[in-house]
C-alpha cells in the first residue's frame, strides 16, 4: 500500500513518525493531514532516504534544481552541485538535466544524497527525440524504477488550457520548459497531452512506486505584466480536478504556482490555488517580485517567497544568482539555498501552524546575542561559516562585535540595569536599618 492508503486506514507508517519526530507534531493529526492529502512525504518504495513532510502545520520546506543542459554536461558537476545543495540544507533537489547521459547523471545524484529527488520526465523524452505518448510513460516509469521520489508532471497544460493561452495577451508566452514540449506535442500532433488523455495511466504508474506527483505549473507567468491572467487560474482549476483523482487512487499530490507575481498579488494566487486544490501541499518558484534584477534574483524570489510562504506556500524551489542568466554554479547553488532557506524561516515565523515552533530557533538566538556568546552564535546562524568569517576577518579580538566595540548598546544597557539594581539595594537595606 502506499503512504496515503494506510493513512486512510489509519495507520501510521514509519516515515510518518520520523517526520512528526523533526516537527515537533502529533504523529495521530500527521497521519490525519496525510490521509486529506494536505501533507505529502515524498518517497519512492525503491529508495532509502531521510523523509521529509511538505504540507499544512509543517515548517516550509526548500528545493534545489540542478541539471546539466545540451551545452554543459558532466556528471561529476551535477552530483557535486547535489552534494552542496544538501549541506547548505536543501530538502529535496531536483535532477532537470537535459545534456549528455541523463540516465548516468539521474543515478549518480540519486546515489549521492539521501533527500528525496525529483525530475522532470518530458525532458528526458525530448531529449531521447521520443516526444510521443509512449515515450512520455517510456521516460515515467524509467525514471519511477530508478528510485526517483517526485516527478513534476505538465497535466494543466492540455486542449482546454492551450485555447485560453492562444486568447491571452502574455508578453512571454509560456516560461516552463515542461509547459512548452507539452504545447509543442498538442501543436504538432494536435493530440491531448497524453499525461492528461490517460491520467488513470500515469496514476497506476505512481501508485505501483508511492511516487508523489508535483502537478506542474506549465502556464506560470514568466514577467510581472503576464502575473494572474486567465490561462493561469485555468491551469489552477484543472490541478484541482486532478488533485481530487490522485487522493482516490491512493497517490501523493502537490501542485506547483507562479512564477513572476508583483508582491501584492501574491496572497490571492496563493490562497485561490489552496482553495481550488482542496489544501494540497503548494510548491512555488520564488514568486519573483520584479523582472529587473538579474544577478540577483535569488533575493526577489526570497521576498516573494515569504509572502507567499506566511500566506499558506509549503515548499519554495530556490532561484540562484544565475537565474535568467546561465547554468548555476555549485557557489550559485550554495547561495541560493540559503538565501532559500532564510525566505523559508522568514515565513515560518508569521506562518499559523508553524510560528510557535520556528521562534524557538530566533529566541535561541536572541539569548546568544544577549550574552554575547560568539560560539552559540555562529552554531545557530544559519551559514555558520561565513558568520565567522566575517567576525574574525579584522583580526580583532573583542567580545563585542567591531561596529560598536566600546559602544556596545548591549552591554551599556545591561551596565545600566546593572547599577540600578544596586541602587534598588542599597535603598532597600537603608530603609530596613
Amino acid at each position: 500500500m502506499t503512504l496515503i492508503e494506510d493513512a486512510k486506514k489509519g495507520i501510521t507508517p514509519p516515515e510518518v513518525e520520523i517526520v512528526a519526530r523533526k516537527e515537533g507534531v502529533d504523529p495521530e493529526k500527521l497521519v490525519r493531514l496525510l490521509a486529506l492529502g494536505r501533507v505529502v512525504i515524498p518517497r519512492n518504495v525503491r529508495r532509502k532516504i531521510d523523509p521529509i513532510g511538505v504540507g499544512e502545520s509543517l515548517t516550509t520546506k526548500v528545493n534545489l534544481n540542478l541539471g546539466s543542459s545540451r551545452g554543459v554536461a558532466d556528471p561529476e558537476a551535477e552530483v557535486e552541485k547535489a552534494v552542496v545543495a544538501m549541506e547548505a540544507g536543501a530538502d529535496t533537489v531536483m535532477d532537470l538535466s537535459t545534456g549528455g547521459d541523463l540516465d548516468l547523471i539521474r543515478r549518480r545524484v540519486l546515489a549521492a544524497v539521501k533527500i528525496p529527488v525529483g525530475t522532470v520526465p518530458i525532458y528526458q523524452a525530448e531529449v531521447a527525440g521520443e516526444l510521443t505518448s509512449q515515450g512520455l510513460f517510456d521516460a515515467l516509469e524509467r525514471q519511477a524504477k530508478d528510485g526517483v521520489d517526485f516527478v513534476t508532471v505538465h497535466v494543466g497544460v492540455n486542449l482546454n488550457s492551450f485555447e485560453r493561452l492562444k486568447r491571452s495577451h502574455r508578453i512571454m508566452g509560456v516560461v516552463s520548459r515542461g509547459g512548452s514540449l507539452t504545447l509543442k506535442y498538442m501543436s504538432e500532433t494536435g493530440e491531448e497531452n497524453p499525461y492528461y488523455a490517460e491520467y488513470d495511466h500515469l496514476l497506476d504508474i505512481a501508485r505501483e512506486h508511492d511516487l508523489t506527483l508535483s502537478l506542474g505549473d506549465g502556464l506560470r507567468p514568466g514577467c510581472i505584466d503576464d502575473a494572474s491572467d486567465r490561462a493561469k487560474y485555468m491551469e489552477f482549476i484543472m490541478l484541482g480536478e486532478l488533485v481530487d483523482r490522485a487522493r482516490k487512487a491512493g497517490v501523493q499530490a502537490m501542485v506547483e504556482g507562479p512564477g513572476h507575481v508583483p508582491a501584492d498579488e501574491i496572497e490571492t494566487s496563493v490562497r485561490a490555488m489552496k482553495y481550488v486544490t482542496d489544501g494540497a501541499p503548494l510548491y512555488l518558484l520564488g514568486p519573483i517580485v520584479t523582472d529587473v534584477a538579474p544577478g540577483y534574483d535569488h533575493i526577489t524570489a526570497a521576498i516573494g517567497g515569504t509572502i507567499a510562504g506566511m500566506n499558506g506556500a509549503d515548499f519554495l524551489c530556490a532561484t540562484t544568482p544565475s537565474e535568467h542568466l546561465d547554468l548555476p554554479t555549485k557557489e550559485d547553488i550554495f547561495e541560493g539555498t540559503i538565501v532559500t532557506r532564510i525566505a523559508a524561516h522568514a515565513a515560518d515565523l508569521a506562518k499559523a501552524g508553524v510560528k510557535d515552533r520556528a521562534r524557538l530557533w530566533d529566541r535561541k538566538m536572541a539569548v546568544a546575542r544577549r550574552d554575547l556568546d560568539w560560539p552559540t552564535q555562529f552554531d545557530l546562524s544559519i551559514n555558520p561559516s561565513l558568520a565567522r568569517q566575517i567576525r574574525h576577518r579584522r583580526g580583532v579580538d573583542v567580545d563585542t562585535c567591531t561596529m560598536c566595540n566600546e559602544l556596545c548598546a548591549i552591554r551599556l544597557a545591561r551596565e545600566a540595569m546593572e547599577r540600578e539594581r544596586d541602587k534598588e539595594k542599597r535603598t532597600a537595606v537603608k530603609k530596613r536599618g
